[in-house]
């Protein structure tokens, strides 16, 4: 596949452009051309966050998504917003936890993944964005799993360098999956 067009929605304080922003330097490090977008209301935590990631072997054009290949939403309304701009063919993976609702759309593929309360019971609540982009990893062909502790290392501060091991534990938990 030459080009794959991710949006992951939520709400702010959800890690959702923390997970837009490991997608972009994991595809960075594979030598992919790409493009990182990130939209959040002015309220933050608590108000709408999406994130629009480009990973392609070729240059990109545009950063804009309108029809995202793969959507990851991690609440109800960004599922509600997006669900129908997802290309013919395209995925949704999404957090089952947070969102009862069945995708009526028989044209997709969608993977409902328990991310919060996986998070939660590996003891890292924080975590499910990451458990998220693990199944992101698996279910898309654009980059390969291998490399993630050196991709977080290239962007977490040294102050939060305690944090990549939970990470990495979030995004196996979704690989897994």
């Amino acid at each position: 596949m030459a080009a794959t067009s991710i949006l992951l929605a939520g709400f702010g304080g959800q890690g959702v452009l923390f997970a837009g922003k490991f997608l972009a330097y994991k595809g960075l490090s594979q030598g992919k051309q790409l493009s990182w977008l990130p939209s959040y209301g002015p309220e933050m935590r608590g108000g709408t966050a999406n994130c629009s990631v480009i990973l392609s072997d070729t240059p990109v054009g545009s950063p804009i998504i309108t029809e995202p290949d793969v959507l990851v939403a991690m609440n109800l309304p960004s599922l509600q917003k997006f669900v129908n701009s997802v290309v013919p063919g395209g995925k949704i993976i999404l957090d089952s936890t947070l969102i009862d609702a069945k995708v009526e759309r028989d044209d997709i593929e969608v993977f409902y993944v328990p991310a919060t309360q996986l998070a939660k019971d590996a003891g890292f609540a924080t975590l499910s964005n990451m458990i998220l982009t693990g199944k992101v990893l698996k279910e898309i062909d654009i980059v390969s799993y291998e490399g993630n502790k050196e991709t977080l290392e290239s962007f977490i501060p040294a102050k939060k360098a305690g944090l990549i091991d939970m990470n990495l534990k979030a995004l196996q938990i979704g690989y897994e999956l």
